[in-house]
C-alpha cells in the first residue's frame, strides 16, 4: 500500500514537482520568485504557465476551470468555465490564457458584503494566489484565488489573511535581523484538527432540523450518552473505517497531508488532523477536507455533520488551530533546551502573549458564531474568556524574568512506568490543559476556541496582525540600542509584566476563574452579538489599518455581515422549529393521545370498573406537554415575527439572542418531555439513541 500512497499523493495537484518537470526553466524560476518572494508575475510568464497547466489538467480529465475563492459566507465558491473554444470549421480546441489564470470576473452582487457593494454594482474580481497550488476536482481545474470588489475592497476571507501573513513576515524578518539573521521570509503555519459527526443518511433525511440547520432543534436525552468514556480512541466502526479510508485516499490525491484519525469523545464523533502547512495553504486544505467529508460520507450511506453542536447533551465539535511561526530552517517558537537563556524565543513568546492580551476582544470575534455559542464554555470547550496556558516550566521562567529572581523551574524528568518491558522516557514539562483557549504546547500555540464549521482565516488574520504589531514595537524599542541584548531582555521583562494577567494555567471551566478573570480585567463576551462589537472599536480598526490588512470600511462591513448572518441563522432555526412542532410533533402527540384514549375506552367497555390509571397518567402528562408546546409555538411565532421585522441589524441580532432563543428553549423543553412519553412508532423524528448508537 505504501507504493500506492506515494503514487496517489498529489496526483491531482499542479504542485512544484509538476511545475519543475513541465515548465521551461526560465518560466519555472520566474514563478518560483513570485511564490517565494512576491515578485510580480509577468503576463508572458502567466501565458506559459496557463498553457502547461491546462495540458496537465486535461490529462487529469478536466474539461473546465474555476477560480476557487472564499467569500464572506466562509465557505468556498466556484464558477465553472469550459476550456472548449469552437472553431469556424465546426471543430473545437481547448484554450486557457494567462489572463484567465490570473484574473476572473464573477458577479459580486449576491455575496454578503456588509454594504460594500450594491445589487446594481455586480462587478468583482478574483486574483490567483500562486502560493496555493491549483488542483483538479470533479473534472474541473480549481485555481485558488482572492476575491475583491471593482473598487478594491476585500470581499473574501483570503485577501486579509494573505495581507496579515505579509505583515507578520515583514516584522519578524526585522526582528531576526537584529539577532544577526538575514532571512527573506518568515511564515506562519497552521495544523487544523477537524472534528465531525457521522450519522446514518436515512435518519438525517427524516429530520428537517438537521437538513436545514445542521443541528437537532428537538431531542430528549438518551439513556446513554458519553458518560462511559468508551468512544474516545475506541475501535472504529467498519462503516466509518471505510469512509475514513476513502477520505484519506481522496485527500492524498489533492496533496492534503491527512495524518491522524480517531473516534472523539461523543458517540458518532470523529477527528481528522493533517500535518501542518503554511497558513493559507492549510486553510485551503481544511475547506477542501470539509467538502470531501460530506461527499464521501454520502457514498457510504452516511451524513457528515460539521455543526458545532448537532446534539444537545454530548460534546460539540471544534477545530483546534495549531499555530506557529518560523523560517525554512527554524521554528521561532521552539524554546530549545534552556528557554531561560533563549532570548530570541522569549521575544517571540512575549510578542504572542502581548498580542493575545491586547486584542483578545478581536480574537474572540473570529470564533463567534451562532453554532459556536452553544459550545464555548459548556464543559467541553474553552470558555469565552481568552487566556493563555504556558505550562509549569515557562511560567517559572516568566516569574523569574518579571521578579528578577533566579530561575527555579522544573527540569525534564525521566518517567519510569514500573514495568521492565516498557521504555523509560523524558517527561514533557508542558502538560496539556484542555480547558485553555490558547495553549502553548511545546513549539506552537493551540487556539482551541474555533468551531468545527468555521473558516480559520479570520482567527489567523487577527493573530498574525496582532503579533506583527508587537514585533514592530519590539524593533522600535531595541533597534538603536547600544546593547541590543540588554534592550531585548528589558523589553521582554516589561512586556511580560504588563500582560501577565492573560496567563492562566488552571481550570478554565471553573466558576472561580470567571470571577478571577473579571478581577484581572479580561473580557468575557459570551454570545456572538456581544462579541462582534469589537470589530467597530477604534483600537482594533487602527491595528488592521496600520498593517494594511483591512480598512475601516472593510472592518465595519464585516460587522454588518456577521450580525446579519447571526440573525438569519436564528430566524431559520426558529421557523424550522415552528414548522416541525406544528406539522409533526403536536399532531403526533395528539394522535398518540387519541390511541391511548381509545385503548382506555375499550378497556372500560370490555370490563366494567377496570383500572385505566396508566392511560390516565399518560393522557394527563401528555396533554400538559402538548398544551405547553402549543403555547410555546405561539410565543415563538410572535417573537420571531417581531424581531425579524426590525430594520437595525445590530438591534435585531441582540433581540434574536435575548427574545427568540429563550422562546426556542421553551418549545424544545415541552417537546422533549412529550417525546419521552409518546410511543416511538408515533414520534416522527429519529431519536438520539437511534442516531448516536446506530447499528450497521
Amino acid at each position: 500500500m505504501a507504493a500506492t500512497v506515494m503514487e496517489l499523493y498529489g496526483s491531482k495537484v499542479f504542485n512544484e514537482h509538476e511545475m519543475r518537470e513541465r515548465l521551461p526553466s526560465s518560466t519555472y524560476k520566474s514563478l518560483k520568485a513570485t511564490i517565494e518572494k512576491g515578485q510580480p508575475l509577468d503576463l508572458e510568464v502567466a501565458n506559459v504557465v496557463a498553457s502547461v497547466m491546462k495540458r496537465w489538467a486535461i490529462e487529469q480529465g478536466a474539461t473546465h476551470y474555476t477560480h476557487w475563492f472564499q467569500p464572506l459566507t466562509g465557505i468556498t465558491s466556484e464558477k465553472h468555465d469550459g476550456f472548449v473554444s469552437p472553431q469556424p470549421d465546426g471543430t473545437a480546441i481547448m484554450e486557457f490564457s494567462g489572463k484567465e489564470l490570473i484574473k476572473g470576473e464573477p458577479d459580486a452582487s449576491s455575496f454578503p458584503s456588509g454594504g460594500l457593494r450594491a445589487t446594481a454594482e455586480a462587478r468583482g474580481y478574483t486574483a490567483w494566489d500562486p502560493t496555493s497550488y491549483a488542483f483538479v476536482k470533479d473534472d474541473t481545474l480549481c485555481i485558488p484565488t482572492a476575491f475583491c470588489s471593482y473598487t478594491g475592497e476585500a470581499l473574501d476571507k483570503k485577501t486579509p489573511l494573505l495581507r496579515s501573513m505579509q505583515a507578520i513576515s515583514d516584522q519578524a524578518c526585522k526582528v531576526l535581523k537584529l539577532f544577526g539573521k538575514d532571512v527573506d521570509r518568515v511564515a506562519t503555519t497552521v495544523g487544523p484538527e477537524q472534528e465531525y459527526f457521522l450519522i446514518k443518511k436515512e435518519d438525517y433525511q427524516k429530520r428537517l432540523d438537521l437538513v436545514l440547520c445542521g443541528r437537532t432543534l428537538f431531542g430528549s436525552a438518551p439513556s446513554k450518552g458519553q458518560e462511559l468514556e468508551e468512544h474516545y480512541f475506541g475501535t472504529i466502526r467498519p462503516i466509518v473505517s471505510g469512509f475514513m479510508k476513502e477520505l484519506d485516499e481522496e485527500l492524498w490525491k489533492l496533496g492534503i497531508p491527512a495524518k491522524t484519525k480517531h473516534n472523539e469523545v461523543a458517540p458518532c464523533q470523529h477527528e481528522l488532523a493533517p500535518i501542518y502547512d503554511t497558513t493559507n495553504v492549510a486553510i485551503d486544505h481544511n475547506l477542501l477536507t470539509m467538502e470531501m467529508m460530506k461527499k464521501i460520507a454520502d457514498k457510504h450511506g452516511l451524513v457528515c455533520l460539521q455543526h458545532e453542536k448537532p446534539f444537545e447533551g454530548v460534546n460539540g465539535s471544534g477545530k483546534h488551530n495549531n499555530w506557529s511561526i518560523g523560517t525554512k530552517h527554524e521554528n521561532l517558537l521552539d524554546p530549545g533546551d534552556t528557554p531561560m537563556e533563549n532570548l530570541q524565543f522569549m521575544v517571540f513568546l512575549s510578542a504572542v502573549i502581548e498580542a493575545v492580551d491586547d486584542y483578545a476582544d478581536l480574537l474572540r470575534t473570529s470564533v463567534a458564531t451562532p453554532g459556536n455559542d452553544h459550545r464555548l464554555g459548556a464543559n467541553e470547550a474553552p470558555p469565552a474568556i481568552i487566556s493563555i496556558f504556558v505550562g509549569e516550566e515557562l511560567e517559572a521562567v516568566i516569574d523569574a524574568i518579571c521578579t528578577d529572581s533566579p530561575y527555579a523551574g522544573p527540569v525534564k524528568m525521566k518517567m519510569d512506568l514500573g514495568v521492565d518491558v516498557l521504555p523509560k522516557f523524558s517527561k514533557d514539562t508542558t502538560d496539556r490543559n484542555r480547558t485553555s483557549p490558547f495553549a502553548f504546547t511545546g513549539n506552537k500555540f493551540e487556539f482551541r476556541m474555533p468551531g468545527s464549521a468555521e473558516n480559520l482565516s479570520d482567527a489567523n488574520t487577527i493573530l498574525n496582525t496582532a503579533v506583527a504589531k508587537s514585533l514592530k514595537e519590539f524593533v522600535a524599542e531595541t533597534a538603536g540600542a547600544a546593547d541590543f541584548e540588554c534592550a531585548a531582555a528589558a523589553w521582554v521583562k516589561k512586556t511580560l509584566n504588563e500582560h501577565r494577567r492573560v496567563i492562566f494555567n488552571g481550570n478554565g471551566y471553573s466558576e472561580a476563574w470567571e470571577v478571577e478573570a473579571e478581577r484581572r480585567g479580561l473580557p468575557n463576551r459570551k454570545c456572538t452579538p456581544d462579541a462582534m462589537i469589537a470589530l467597530k472599536e477604534d483600537k482594533n480598526i487602527a491595528l488592521m489599518e496600520e498593517f494594511g490588512v483591512l480598512t475601516k470600511t472593510e472592518m465595519l462591513s464585516r460587522y454588518e455581515v456577521e450580525m446579519e448572518h447571526y440573525s438569519k441563522i436564528l430566524n431559520i432555526e426558529a421557523r424550522t422549529m415552528l414548522k416541525i412542532a406544528n406539522k409533526q410533533l403536536i399532531p403526533a402527540a395528539t394522535a398518540y393521545m387519541g390511541e391511548v384514549a381509545s385503548a382506555a375506552a375499550a378497556k372500560t367497555a370490555a370490563v366494567e370498573g377496570i383500572s385505566t390509571k396508566a392511560e390516565t397518567k399518560v393522557l394527563t402528562a401528555l396533554s400538559k406537554y402538548t398544551d405547553e408546546m402549543s403555547d410555546a409555538t405561539d410565543a415563538l411565532q410572535a417573537a420571531t415575527d417581531k424581531v425579524s421585522a426590525m430594520d437595525d441589524e445590530a438591534a435585531k441580532a441582540h433581540a434574536f439572542h435575548d427574545e427568540v432563543i429563550p422562546a426556542m428553549a421553551a418549545l424544545r423543553a415541552a417537546a422533549d418531555e412529550a417525546e419521552s412519553i409518546v410511543d416511538e412508532d408515533y414520534w416522527p423524528l429519529p431519536c438520539y439513541s437511534r442516531m448516536l448508537f446506530y447499528t450497521e
